[in-house]
């Protein structure tokens, strides 16, 4: 059962539960426990399962660990302490688990330092870094307490010697469980503490940042009672979980900053003097500034731009990302946690709780794209306890003020996103199927319960299990062929398997983990080199997509291993930019928050409300400066006025001629993840109908397909109404670039594909050849072969979102969002900036600025 915790615990309760020495140390130390302390400690004391959630800074690292260290503590003094893993901790950073180390050695040496005396606790890093003669030592002599990510708890748990000492621990901490639980990284790990449940019975503790809804992470993090599958359906299955909801403690200080009154009329000059003046005037009223940007390359031109235009921060300034070395990495955070710079660039690589010190101020530099990661971002200010989170977002554009308003408003009212989290990955299952059976022989129904414990594989048909089983054992004969052999014996008569082969542990151990090897594509025109691009950027180009490399415009052809053949086509322009695979896509909820702000203003518009009433409602409603009041206003004041207004019961499908080809546009709203599965849905349905290439480009906030002659595209739209999206979906994704890179993915993470063997490890290229020979291989054999099935489960699901894409178009069914068709001269300005998206890789950034100034008097002639 899950049960929200309400009542704190007094001071006396939670002391009469602390050893006095530890009763001591923490009084010296610090003044009050924190709120996550005073709900969680007595329950971590009891070993019971706790889900904490509160922002950076609010001592719940000290809430999980304080009963841990006070039970060590009495052991060390009854010299009971045995050489056992008592606690395992688990975080999805190496750095962060280096953090953790150095804080828990710290009050242990201080601890000491009141009785006079060593206690002999011993705490230790293990990860893929820790070194072959530590790891050693540590079968000898385990630590108390086990540092680790989840793929080197995985390898523990499958080390012959090391893992009985996993029999008695009882506490896994499992730290920024949000991060983990969005990808299959969770996934794998559900599993693992499945596997660690049948070793010895421990309380799950989860330390999570601002996230929603909690119910779910709380069965993601404690998963279902044994047994609970044949239970009946109006009992509670989930194993019992105490949920500590800190998330809203601190006060928010948050504010939309507009560097321009009008983002149209106004030089590229005076925007960026604007904009880098006002961040110059933010940091030097504040001691420690961090900035937060998307993309990395814009970490770096800021970073550059700040030192160029005030010399003043040349020493003081650093950039933090992930494709700078671990050593300048690490030397950014000291530095910062020393007060050595005054301020920070970074793209996502410090979200997450690494121990930088002190912030005063977060700056987040154009929209973060959800309201989770908004929080989770400026949460890294006001690190002390009761201090005010500080952050100010300075917008670049009117769809980012648009969007960066209606986000801080639903910050500030607490509406947090749903967190994605992935559901029944047969990749990760078959693999963790072999690592299980590595600990001795089971029977299917005994697996099959154990799996469906994991919140992850809940909902997981038998059906599906019984397939990847099928695999696993080798019954699909001709993937020996392709030297794809079987890794399990499984009886079906009995229901009896087993490993199988003897070098099973050690190609389980040595392929564990469910990060994909990245690398970089070569692109060739013939046999001439262009250059290269990131294999995200691949998974993202359709047959005949152009995109912009070294100045000049080239369009995709087809791709073989790791290379892509292009050719020149300088006459046509980017639908893709070369920035798209990098940026973060915009929450589902968010759009929709922004639509419904959208739908009050046209009420206001529609009803002839003056100027001054419509900016009124604005300034009431969103936490914007007046620059930001005005640019909003004429931005929706120029929309109603040349075209209509989309609003969260109207999509509106404009219609224009530029040359030859006719330029559809669907202002919708939904998020990139839900307009790239509606997007190519329609296109691959008109594609078919009407026998023609279809251009797409998507976007955030809509998407348009391009086309020469004459297409029914609302026809097609009805079409999409009447048949099922997945199936639909289906079909346009095959022989697509990103379900080949994903299957190679799938197909690793399965053990289809050995990245590692008899010390030997395979390339990137070497793998995606292999991938593409069984891909094709399994489509002929079977087309719901587990691993294909898997593939597109991942690219409809986790890439794109297929569930709102679906809740879309029921809602255009049922009438709740009515489709509205026109023909227009030009591009309205909503549009604008759709169709602007896909330039922005040809036209100079100084240059966006004249352009969008000429199709705006285009657009005034016009009318």
């Amino acid at each position: 059962m899950l049960a929200q915790q309400v009542k704190s615990f007094t001071n006396e309760e939670i002391f009469a539960l602390l050893h006095p020495l530890v009763r001591r140390w923490f009084t010296e130390k610090f003044s009050a426990f924190s709120p996550p302390q005073r709900f969680a400690i007595p329950h971590i004391h009891n070993r019971k399962n706790c889900l904490i959630s509160a922002p950076t800074g609010s001592g719940k690292t000290l809430a999980a660990f304080l009963a841990i260290i006070n039970e060590l503590v009495q052991l060390a003094f009854q010299n009971a302490l045995q050489d056992q893993i008592y606690c395992v901790y688990i975080s999805p950073l190496k750095a962060l688990a280096n953090d953790i180390e150095r804080n828990l050695e710290e009050p242990l040496r201080e601890i000491e330092g009141l009785t006079g005396r060593e206690l002999g606790i011993r705490v230790e890093v293990r990860t893929g870094d820790t070194a072959a003669e530590k790891r050693q030592r540590m079968l000898k002599k385990p630590p108390h307490i086990l540092i680790t990510t989840p793929e080197s708890f995985a390898i523990a748990l499958s080390a012959k010697q090391f893992s009985n000492y996993f029999s008695y621990a009882h506490w896994v901490i499992i730290d920024e469980v949000h991060s983990l639980a969005e990808n299959k990284r969770g996934v794998h790990l559900s599993l693992s503490l499945e596997r660690l449940q049948e070793i010895c019975d421990f309380a799950r503790v989860g330390l999570s940042a601002t996230v929603s809804p909690l119910d779910e992470i709380a069965k993601f993090l404690v998963g279902r009672r044994h047994g609970s599958i044949l239970a009946p359906l109006d009992e509670d299955p989930w194993r019992d979980c105490v949920i500590i909801d800190a998330r809203f403690e601190k006060k928010l200080d948050l504010q939309v900053l507009s560097p321009v009154d009008d983002f149209v009329h106004c030089s590229f000059e005076e925007l960026n003097a604007n904009l880098y003046t006002l961040l110059d005037s933010l940091i030097r009223q504040h001691r420690s500034t961090l900035i937060f940007t998307n993309t990395r390359a814009l970490t770096e031109r800021v970073v550059h731009t700040l030192k160029e235009k005030f010399p003043h921060y040349v020493e003081v300034i650093g950039a933090h990302h992930s494709s700078l070395s671990k050593e300048l990495r690490l030397d950014i955070e000291r530095r910062l946690k020393n007060g050595e710079l005054k301020v920070v660039v970074s793209s996502t690589s410090l979200e997450l709780g690494i121990d930088i010190g002190y912030i005063d101020l977060v700056i987040l530099l154009g929209s973060p794209k959800s309201v989770t990661r908004a929080l989770q971002r400026v949460g890294r200010s006001g690190h002390k306890l009761h201090d005010t989170i500080k952050g100010r977002v300075v917008v670049t554009d009117q769809d980012d003020l648009v969007e960066c308003a209606v986000m801080l408003r639903s910050a500030l009212h607490h509406q947090l996103e749903k967190l994605h989290i992935p559901k029944n990955c047969l990749d990760v299952l078959a693999q963790q199927i072999f690592g299980i059976l590595l600990d001795g022989p089971t029977y299917a129904d005994d697996l099959y319960e154990l799996v469906t414990r994991s919140y992850n594989f809940a909902e997981l048909s038998r059906e599906h299990f019984d397939k990847v089983l099928e695999y696993l054992a080798g019954e699909y004969t001709d993937l020996e062929d392709r030297h794809v052999y079987a890794k399990i014996y499984y009886d079906k008569e009995t229901g009896e398997m087993r490993a199988r082969g003897r070098l099973a542990r050690v190609l389980y151990m040595t392929n564990v983990g469910t990060i994909p090897d990245e690398s970089y594509i070569l692109v060739k025109s013939g046999d001439r080199r262009i250059g290269q691009i990131e294999e995200g950027f691949l998974e993202m180009l359709r047959k005949h997509d152009t995109f912009v490399l070294g100045g000049e415009t080239y369009k995709f052809r087809f791709s073989r291993g790791m290379t892509i053949q292009v050719e020149s086509a300088s006459e046509e322009r980017a639908t893709v930019p070369s920035w798209f695979s990098e940026m973060l896509p915009l929450s589902f909820e968010l759009a929709l928050d922004t639509q419904e702000f959208r739908s009050a203003l046209y009420k206001l518009f529609a009803r002839g409300a003056s100027p001054n009433e419509i900016k009124a409602h604005i300034r009431s409603g969103l936490q914007l400066d007046e620059r930001g009041v005005e640019s909003f206003y004429r931005y929706f004041a120029e929309q109603y006025r040349f075209s209509r207004l989309p609003h969260r019961r109207k999509l509106l499908i404009e219609f224009y001629t530029e040359g030859l080809k006719t330029i559809v546009i669907f202002h919708a709203l939904f998020g990139r993840r839900t307009n790239d599965a509606l997007s190519r849905a329609l296109a691959y349905l008109v594609a078919r109908r009407e026998d023609k290439d279809i251009e797409i480009a998507v976007t955030d906030h809509g998407f348009y397909l391009a086309y020469e002659g004459s297409v029914k595209v609302m026809e097609a739209f009805d079409l999409l109404k009447e048949r099922d999206l997945c199936e639909v979906l289906r079909d346009a994704l095959r022989d697509t670039e990103i379900l080949r890179r994903r299957f190679r993915h799938c197909a690793t993470r399965a053990l289809m594909i050995l990245r590692s063997y008899k010390g030997q490890r395979k390339s990137v290229g070497r793998q995606q050849m292999k991938a593409y020979i069984l891909q094709n291989a399994v489509e002929r054999m079977d087309e719901y072969f587990p691993i294909l099935t898997e593939t597109y489960r991942e690219v409809m699901e986790d890439a794109m979102d297929i569930e709102n894409a679906q809740k879309v178009i029921d809602e255009i069914r049922s009438g709740q969002i009515e489709l509205e068709g026109f023909v227009s001269p030009s591009p309205s300005p909503f549009a604008l900036h759709i169709v602007m998206h896909s330039r922005s890789d040809i036209i100079k950034v100084e240059d966006r600025q004249q352009f969008l100034q000429k199709m705006y008097e285009r657009l005034q002639l016009t009318r």
